[in-house]
C-alpha cells in the first residue's frame, strides 16, 4: 500500500497505477472493497490552520476525527453533525468521502452543509483546490459538497476546510417511550431537540437537548410532564456513534428512509429525526459499510451530473466507479 505523506508524494501515488483508490483507517471497509492500488492517507496528516476567532480548520485528509474533535473542543467549538467513528479511527477525508453524519444533522445540517474547500488529486494526476477558506464563499461550481459521499471515485482528497460552531454549554438527554405520534410532536416543537434518535429495538427514543443548564431543565421537566420517561446520560451518543449496538456478522448498512418509515427498521439505529436507517440485517436497499454484502443493495440511482464530472475529473477511468 503507498503510503504518501505530502500532496505531491499523493499526487505521484495516484499517478503510479493504472486503478487507485485512496483510503483512510478503513472504519468502513465494505465502501473500498474494490480492485484497485490503495493509496493510504495515514501519513498525510495534521492541522494545518485553525481560526478559532473565524470558526474554520483546514487539516489533512488522513487526520484522525479524534484528533480534530479534541482540537475544537480545547476552544470551545465542535463539528455539530456529530462524525461518527471517531473512538475506531475514522479520519477526516473518510468522513467526507463515506459522506457519514451523526445525530447532530437533525437540527444542523449534515458534513456537506460545513465542508468550505478541498485540494484533491483528480485522475488526470492535477492536484487541485476548490472551495475556499472562508464561510463567505461564492466561487465557481461547489465541487467540496458534491465529493461528500462520493466514496472517493472522483479523485483523492488530501486536504479539506471545514466550518464550525461554538460547543454548546451544557447537555440533557431523555429517553421517552417512541411512537409515531411521539416523534412527530416532539420535533415539531418549541423545545428544538439538538438530536432525535429511535434506539435498536424501537421502544425508545433519545432526545437530546443543547444549551444552558438550567434552560435545558426546565424544558425536560416539560416534556417529561407529557411522555413518560426518565433523564439519562450523555454517553449513549458515543455508543450510537461507534455503532456499539451492531454485533454478530459485523454487517452494517445504511439506508436513507422518511419519518413515516422508522418502525420499519425494528432492529436499527433510526438517526437524524428519522431520516437514516442503519441496520446490521440486510434491508431492501441502502449502502453497505462492512461486511459480507453488496456495496449497493437494491441498486442505486444514476444521473447525468454524475457522469459528466467523473469525465472531467477522471476521463481515463483511474479511480473506479460508484458501481465498483
Amino acid at each position: 500500500m503507498m503510503t504518501p505523506a505530502t500532496l505531491s508524494e499523493l499526487r505521484e501515488a495516484v499517478l503510479s497505477a493504472p486503478r487507485v483508490l485512496a483510503v483512510g483507517a478503513e472504519t468502513k471497509p465494505r465502501l473500498s472493497a474494490v480492485g484497485a492500488e490503495k493509496i493510504s492517507t495515514r501519513n498525510l496528516r495534521g492541522i494545518l490552520e485553525y481560526e478559532a476567532a473565524e470558526f474554520t480548520f483546514t487539516a489533512l485528509a488522513g487526520t484522525p476525527l479524534s484528533e480534530v474533535v479534541s482540537t475544537l473542543a480545547e476552544q470551545g467549538q465542535y463539528l455539530p453533525f456529530d462524525p461518527m467513528l471517531v473512538d475506531a479511527g475514522s479520519t477526516l477525508g473518510g468522513m467526507v468521502a463515506s459522506g457519514l453524519s451523526g445525530p447532530g444533522r437533525y437540527r444542523y445540517g449534515g458534513v456537506r452543509d460545513f465542508i468550505l474547500g478541498v485540494r484533491f488529486v483528480d485522475g488526470r494526476g492535477r492536484l487541485m483546490r476548490l472551495g475556499g477558506k472562508v464561510v463567505k464563499n461564492a466561487a465557481g461550481f461547489d465541487v467540496p459538497k458534491f465529493l461528500v459521499g462520493s466514496l472517493g471515485r472522483f479523485g483523492a482528497i488530501g486536504e479539506v476546510t471545514f466550518k464550525v460552531f461554538p460547543a454548546p454549554e451544557s447537555r440533557l438527554t431523555l429517553k421517552i417511550p417512541a411512537t409515531e405520534d411521539t416523534i412527530a410532536k416532539v420535533g415539531n416543537s418549541r423545545w428544538a431537540p439538538d438530536a432525535l434518535d429511535l434506539l435498536p429495538g424501537g421502544e425508545w427514543l433519545l432526545v437530546r437537548l443543547a444549551g444552558p443548564g438550567p434552560a435545558l431543565e426546565g424544558l425536560a421537566g416539560e416534556i417529561l410532564n407529557q411522555f413518560p420517561g426518565e433523564i439519562i446520560g450523555n454517553t449513549i451518543w458515543d455508543d450510537l456513534r461507534e455503532f456499539r449496538w451492531a454485533t454478530g456478522s459485523g454487517l452494517l448498512v445504511k439506508t436513507a428512509i422518511t419519518p413515516d418509515r422508522v418502525f420499519e427498521f425494528p432492529a436499527a439505529h433510526v438517526s437524524c429525526g428519522g431520516n437514516v436507517a442503519y441496520s446490521s440485517a440486510l434491508p431492501l436497499t441502502g449502502l453497505t459499510l462492512r461486511g459480507d454484502a453488496p456495496l449497493w443493495i437494491g441498486g442505486r440511482n444514476r444521473f447525468a451530473l454524475e457522469a459528466a464530472v467523473k469525465h472531467a475529473l477522471d476521463p481515463e477511468g483511474r479511480f473506479p466507479t460508484l458501481d465498483d
